[in-house]
Formats: structure tokens, sequence, C-alpha cells
């Protein structure tokens, strides 16, 4: 029996049939799962998924929102660039495609943040069409199972990679194959604990003959994070507002809603009344260390009460002041949303 045989009839018995994406596979709805699903756990994607399908149930919908609407929905999520590419994207298909999904795998891949495996996969899902993919489960799928040395970022074992995923992809029953292979990886394959006893490729597995699963794929080769500082002033009114900036577009937290940031060489009462405002009262707060893909970011986080007078905030550089109670409705970053619902139960 292939490798292919072998897993449509372990997803079968096994496979997850009824995802909310799974219910009703359009290209929009795979689209916005797979986008969600990178780097994502399933159980963390479904209500953000739910949520997000609830109020742009087209991408007609989602391209005629703003991009502060679609962040808000995406707050907590994280790498929010995701966000960014699926609003820009789905202008891109009503401005080009008519507000349709295109249906081929080059004119994907030109819609921003789709790459070849995302691309596979949606077209594989949702119209049946041969494509091999190759996310982070089936990497670690083929590695195991062929025993290819390396860590899948090199171009050499990438393509490698490539290479075994075309070769077991069928010609038919394509979505079942592409949703199984990611099922294996997800629920069997897994990255520390794989359950081999219940494997179906178990008996064919090259790893799994060797007594050695968890040596492949090689980790990305380490490197110690560099560290960085930031001061974030919650500025607070007696009227329970607090005062938030909005990011530039691109860069980290591009576009979200942030605390704003006290340069190096300002304090925070310099800060202040070069905002017509008066500092009544300054706590600083504990640390909070919030870590990215390539640093590790430690916030000091100052409270700062000051009066009701400040008119000028509204004109120095996009600040807004916003009720406590009110900003789940815009794009937050995770730290920061923390943050304001610390400051939400203390007022």
């Amino acid at each position: 029996m292939s490798f292919s045989a072998r897993l449509l009839s372990w997803y079968d018995r096994h496979g997850r049939k009824d995802l909310p994406w799974q219910c009703d596979p359009t290209p929009y709805r795979v689209w916005v799962s797979e986008v969600m699903l990178q780097q994502t756990q399933v159980a963390t994607v479904i209500p953000y998924f739910e949520r997000f399908m609830a109020r742009f149930p087209a991408v007609t919908d989602l391209a005629a929102a703003s991009v502060d609407e679609v962040l808000a929905l995406w707050s907590g999520l994280g790498y929010y660039s995701r966000a960014r590419n699926l609003h820009r994207a789905a202008a891109q298909i009503a401005g080009e495609h008519g507000g349709v999904f295109p249906p081929d795998l080059g004119q994907v891949m030109a819609l921003p943040g789709i790459g070849r495996s995302t691309a596979g996969a949606i077209l594989a899902l949702a119209h049946n069409q041969r494509h091999p993919i190759l996310d982070g489960n089936v990497r670690r799928v083929l590695a195991r199972y062929h025993a290819i040395d390396g860590w899948p970022g090199q171009a050499e074992v990438e393509r490698l990679l490539w290479q075994q995923a075309e070769a077991h992809t069928p010609a038919e029953r394509i979505a079942h194959y592409t949703q199984a292979i990611m099922d294996l990886g997800a629920t069997l394959c897994t990255r520390s604990r794989p359950r081999c006893v219940e494997c179906p490729q178990a008996a064919a597995c090259a790893a799994h003959a060797a007594g050695e699963p968890l040596r492949y794929p090689a980790p990305r080769p380490r490197k110690t994070l560099p560290e960085r500082q930031a001061t974030l002033l919650l500025v607070s009114n007696a009227r329970g507002e607090v005062l938030l900036e909005q990011r530039p577009p691109s860069g980290i937290w591009g576009g979200l809603w942030t605390l704003p940031e006290l340069a190096a060489d300002e304090s925070a009462a310099q800060w202040c009344r070069r905002r017509g405002l008066c500092v009544q009262e300054e706590t600083a707060w504990p640390t909070l260390r919030h870590t990215f893909s390539h640093f590790h970011l430690d916030i000091s986080p100052h409270l700062v009460r000051v009066d009701d007078a400040g008119g000028t905030v509204m004109e120095a550089g996009g600040a807004v002041w916003y009720k406590t109670d009110l900003c789940d409705q815009l794009g937050l970053p995770a730290p920061i949303k923390r943050l304001l619902a610390r400051l939400g139960r203390d007022e």
C-alpha cells in the first residue's frame, strides 16, 4: 500500500472533518483559515475564524472594511502582518478578479502574503486541484518518513521535501489527502511527543525504524535573541480614558493601536507637558516581557494620571483618547491589551 493510500485510510477513520472551515470549504473560507493557522494552533484559531466570518462572510466584505476593523478582530492572534496581507489581498481580489477568489495557482501566489504551500492548500482543499503542500506539519512528517537530515529552512533540504511532497500527492481525493497529511502532523507526528504506535506510516517510516523520530527535522540553528527595552505610558484622565497612538502601517505592530513610547532622554512629565497635560500622579508597574520571533521586548509600563485638559493631544502625532472599556474594538497587540485590562480593573 502506498503512502497516500495508508494516509487516506487512516483519515477516513480518524481525520478531522468537522472544523468550521470544512463545513463550507469555499476558497475564501479556506484561505482565511490557512492564514490564521500559520504558526497558530487549531483550538486558538476556531473562535477567531468564527468571529471573522460572522463579520466578513465574503471576500468583498473584507475588502470594504477598514484595516482598523480587521486588526481589531485579529487582536491577540499575533503575527499581524497576516491580517494586513489578508486585507490587501481582499482588495486585490475585489479589484482585479471581480470579487471572486482566483482558481489559478499563479494568480493565488500573486496575492499578498500567500506562498506556494498556502496557495496549493487553498486550491486543493476548496477545488480538489492537485497541488503539493509543505507547511510545518507536512515538513515534519516527510522529514521523518524519509529521514531527511538538516533544517527545512535550508534551500537544499526544502528542495528535497518539495520533491517528496510532489511524489506522494495522489491523483484523486486531493482535498482529503491534503487535510490528512496536515492532520497527521498535528495530531500524531507531533514535534516533541510523536505517537508512532498509532501512526499509519510507522511500518515504512525511516526515522521510526531507526528509533530516532525526534532527530528529524533538524531544528533551526539556535541564536540568542537580542533584548530591547521600551517605556510605555498609560496616560489616563479622570473620565476613564486612556491615550492611544496608532503605529505606522508597516513594521512591528504595524497599524495597531499602542501606548505612547517614552524616549530614553525624556521623562513622563516632560512628555505630557509638551502635549499640554499636567501630571497628577505617576506609578511604575512591573516590567513585562514580550517575545517576538527575532527579539525580546522588555516593557516598562508607567501609569500617568493627568488632568482633563488637553485638546492639543489630538493634534500631536495621531494620539486619541479612548474609554478603557471600548478598547477591545481596536486592533491592540497582546501585551497592550493586558496592560489596558489591568488599568480597567484598577479604575
